[in-house]
């Protein structure tokens, strides 16, 4: 099988050399680093397929050098798609993308030697597979749809809650108003509460109760689990706990206690 690394040198396209990033796209397919947890990752993929989830991306093989093939996903993603669920209308599309996803992996049971990037455990009762990195900016959007999720390696049993929590955070959001309009696009100060009520209905939860809880629980474990993959060295993770990370994570979850009156 031809290298991808001569793929994209005869595209003349460059490399990213982080572990967790894009190593580069060619055509209709992305190539990308691969780790201890990418088997279980692609395992869970397959099973996405089998079941007819559109919305992920699919594993088509490793190259030559183990880096692994997936489909690109067309739309916008990334930085982009932090604004498609500031609207409540793109905020309900990205509770049904992820209530979806939910659904269809619902019965999937993985493999007893699965080994997760974070969750090294087996599946517990009470538990799915989830996404665990569900944030805006691994979306995919189409005409104001959301179409696709990227970026599977903090896939891991957890329960369901967590994802909603990891989603909560940035679409409630839990930030500043100050961040929220100058980071984030909202064109005034959001109604947290208002947001999460709206999220909850159309993921299809009984109610708001536990919800900032939840998140709280979340931000604490980004906290812990960051930590620890730095400390094996993986990248960016390392980079990111040099760059300061853990004092805005703290940061993060400091403003989260101390504005509790703001959420349901």
């Amino acid at each position: 099988m031809l290298s991808v690394t001569d793929a994209l040198d005869d595209a003349g396209l460059e490399f990213e050399s982080d572990s967790l990033r894009v190593i580069g796209r060619i055509g209709s397919t992305v190539v990308r680093r691969t780790g201890w947890w990418s088997g279980a990752v692609h395992d869970l993929l397959a099973h996405l397929e089998a079941t007819g989830f559109a919305e992920s991306v699919r594993f088509l093989g490793l190259d030559s050098q183990g880096n692994e093939i997936l489909t690109y996903i067309e739309g916008v993603s990334g930085l982009h798609a932090w604004r498609q669920v500031v609207p409540e209308e793109g905020l309900r599309e990205y509770a049904r993308l992820i209530r979806r996803y939910h659904d269809a992996v619902a019965g999937y049971v993985p493999p007893d030697d699965a080994e997760w990037m974070t969750e090294p455990h087996p599946l517990r009762a009470g538990e799915i597979i989830t996404h665990g990195d569900v944030g805006p900016w691994n979306t995919v959007w189409r005409d104001g749809r959301a179409v696709g999720l990227l970026d599977w390696d903090l896939a891991g049993p957890r329960p369901a809650l967590y994802d909603v929590a990891y989603a909560l955070e940035y679409s409630a959001p839990f930030r500043s108003d100050e961040d929220a309009m100058r980071d984030l696009g909202y064109p005034e100060p959001p109604d947290r509460g208002r947001r999460i009520r709206v999220f909850a209905e159309a993921y299809g939860l009984d109610g708001v109760d536990g919800l900032y809880e939840a998140v709280l629980a979340e931000q604490e474990a980004t906290r812990r689990y960051t930590a620890a993959l730095a400390a094996r060295g993986l990248q960016p993770h390392r980079e990111w706990i040099d760059n300061g990370f853990l004092d805005a994570q703290d940061a993060r979850i400091r403003w989260t206690r101390e504005h509790r009156e703001l959420f349901p």
